[in-house]
């Protein structure tokens, strides 16, 4: 089903917030020092770059980032990455979660998260809120959302998408009738009778062109379009979380109506989920083109040298800048910037994050008399299915796999989730490991 603009869109009266989520669980190590929205994607960016950049190219310049685990690393790459001038009036901030003398407690949800921002936010100017997460991966305009809600009238739009009945256990479900209103609501439904009443009806199916002979469900993308009068209504409560509470609730007193994207959309919020989501930037047609140029991704500006191969063969693969590559074999792998590969290596399948600085001639020579790797990929070292943590020192003659290994290890130098090898940030990996 095409989205198109249906009427001049404000989006001047817009103010946007992005959930920086809790504790990052599913996606620990790569959490274990940063936030969620602060973990790399692609070789350059981070996952928070995604709905800041879907901002600012829909002309949202008003943007608050809510956090409160781990946020310094976040911190830096907003300061050094989002600066307006001061004739345009917009911002990125992060506003971390903090205890005062009338409230001692952390962020409880998504909900309670934006309840205890609003003294911030009703200092400005707006008639709507929009509510993203900052661990997915999409493309959107979100001047299209906001038209709809605009001409609907609705007191909220909820962003959803169609998702096949096999996946729909692993979101909140909504049902809507022939206007697209919201009249339903089931978070993460099982039973196949409550699957059965909620599929897209046939002739909905059709006007969506989605397959004829699957069923489909419409899934919460966790994505909120509040009228400023109705979010402060809904969050006069305890109410601690949109997806749980706020959203089922809104649907016996205002009207919701739902948006249905059809684009490319990804939950990164596991360590599979972002694994995979990244491995396909490389295949020949990835479903997330960074090449698009209409709406490019937004990140730190970086001043870094060109990449140097030196004799290696690669086959698909990302090479991020100020790299230097000696004579190994790299194929469907990413390998961020400043990253050190020495030679008779070999990627596959791989995520290195890349390095947050080049180690010294003196620092090498230190290392190298203790017996420690230097930062980067040593000689003749093979490494399949893994993600490599930002300052690495993996050593030579290593093998690194998962093969034969429990989905889950926690190791002193490594640990495997979904059947992925991650080794930690500044981790190390003596010479002659064999994983």
């Amino acid at each position: 089903m095409p989205q198109k603009i249906r009427m001049p869109v404000n989006s001047s009266n817009v103010l946007s917030v992005i959930m920086g989520g809790g504790q990052g669980s599913r996606l620990f190590p790569l959490t274990r020092e940063r936030s969620k929205p602060a973990v790399p994607l692609a070789g350059k960016y981070r996952l928070v770059d995604i709905p800041i950049s879907n901002c600012i190219n829909s002309g949202l310049r008003r943007i608050y980032l809510l956090t409160q685990f781990n946020s310094a690393s976040l911190h830096r790459h907003i300061s050094q990455s989002y600066k307006f001038d001061q004739f345009s009036g917009g911002f990125v901030e992060i506003l971390a979660a903090e205890q005062t003398f009338s409230d001692t407690s952390w962020y409880q949800g998504t909900a309670d998260a934006v309840r205890k921002n609003l003294v911030h936010f009703l200092n400005h100017d707006f008639d709507f809120l929009l509510i993203l997460s900052g661990d997915q991966l999409y493309r959107m305009d979100f001047r299209q959302i906001i038209a709809d809600h605009v001409g609907t009238e609705a007191d909220i739009t909820v962003a959803t998408i169609p998702v096949p009945r096999s996946q729909a256990g692993a979101f909140g479900i909504m049902q809507i009738d022939s206007s697209m209103c919201i009249t339903r609501f089931v978070e993460k439904p099982k039973e196949p009778a409550v699957l059965d009443s909620l599929r897209v009806d046939d002739a909905k199916r059709e006007q969506m062109g989605l397959e004829p002979k699957q069923d489909y469900l419409l899934a919460s993308m966790g994505i909120y379009l509040f009228k400023r009068e109705v979010v402060l209504k809904l969050l006069d409560n305890t109410h601690t979380d949109f997806g749980k509470h706020i959203i089922p609730d809104a649907i016996k007193s205002h009207k919701l109506q739902a948006f249905v994207f059809q684009g490319y959309w990804e939950d990164v919020g596991t360590i599979r989920s972002y694994f995979e989501a990244n491995l396909d930037l490389v295949s020949d047609l990835p479903r997330f083109n960074f090449f698009d140029m209409s709406s490019p991704i937004f990140t730190r500006p970086r001043f870094l040298p060109a990449s140097k191969i030196n004799a290696a063969e690669i086959d698909h693969a990302i090479i991020s800048d100020g790299c230097i590559i000696n004579k190994s074999h790299i194929n469907y792998s990413i390998v961020g910037v400043r990253s050190i590969i020495e030679e008779g290596s070999t990627l596959s399948r791989t995520i290195m994050l890349g390095c947050d600085y080049y180690e010294s001639e003196s620092s090498i020579r230190q290392y190298a008399e203790s017996g420690t790797p230097r930062i980067g990929i040593g000689r003749n070292t093979t490494v399949e299915n893994a993600i490599i943590d930002k300052n690495a020192r993996i050593g030579q003659n290593c093998r690194i796999s998962p093969v034969g290994k429990p989905d889950k290890v926690d190791h002193n130098q490594y640990y495997i989730r979904d059947g992925i090898v991650i080794i930690p940030k500044n981790g190390v990996i003596p010479h002659g490991t064999i994983i």
